[in-house]
């Protein structure tokens, strides 16, 4: 049974959760490199992170590396491109792509403070052409040095600081927007992890 003190804890972590902003891996296989988003994730108060692996096998997370990140983020699994679209769509995100292409738009010129999921592609091969298809907008991080990208678990983070950073100039932490209810939910959840 948790302490006061570490149910306090989750009680201000859980009223911190931005339930309308989610990552999305795609194919990412370095272990390291999934603990790191993860970390990232929790970190700004992403809730949900969603996986779609349809031709790398998900890596092995180890406690260590993820700093237990796994614990306090819901991780949803999904079959397929369409079945992850349906899903976010349902809750009304705007898929963002992570991809350099004259349609691309600067993640400074994204408003993030709406619901919001971002895609992270592959280490070598970055997101998929399916990918693609189902994302509503490709966007990318400005860079001024010969290298035109950075490390998936480093990307990540820097898109989703910027989104902390809109959202908390707008006022989204803690999030008002939770019940009472649900936030009970989610701490008898966590409780019990």
């Amino acid at each position: 049974m948790p302490t006061d003190r570490r149910i306090a804890r989750m009680r201000e972590v859980i009223s911190n959760r931005q339930p309308d902003l989610t990552v999305i891996c795609e194919n990412i296989h370095d272990p390291h490199n999934v603990s790191a988003i993860l970390r990232s994730c929790d970190a700004v108060g992403v809730e949900t992170m969603n996986l779609l692996y349809t031709d790398t096998v998900f890596p092995k997370l180890g406690k260590k590396s993820s700093a237990s990140a796994k614990k306090w983020i819901d991780i949803r699994r999904h079959d397929s491109y369409a079945e992850l679209r349906a899903s976010l769509k349902q809750k009304e995100f705007t898929i963002y792509a992570t991809y350099l292409d004259q349609d691309a738009r600067s993640i400074y010129d994204v408003d993030w403070t709406q619901p919001s999921a971002i895609v992270m592609g592959n280490e070598s091969r970055g997101v998929t052409d399916e990918m693609l298809e189902i994302a509503d907008a490709t966007i990318y991080i400005p860079m001024m040095g010969m290298i035109q990208s950075l490390n998936v678990s480093v990307a990540t983070a820097t898109i989703l600081y910027e989104a902390y950073r809109q959202r908390n100039a707008a006022g989204n932490y803690p999030n008002a927007g939770r019940s009472v209810i649900e936030q009970e939910a989610l701490l008898q959840k966590w409780k019990e992890r």
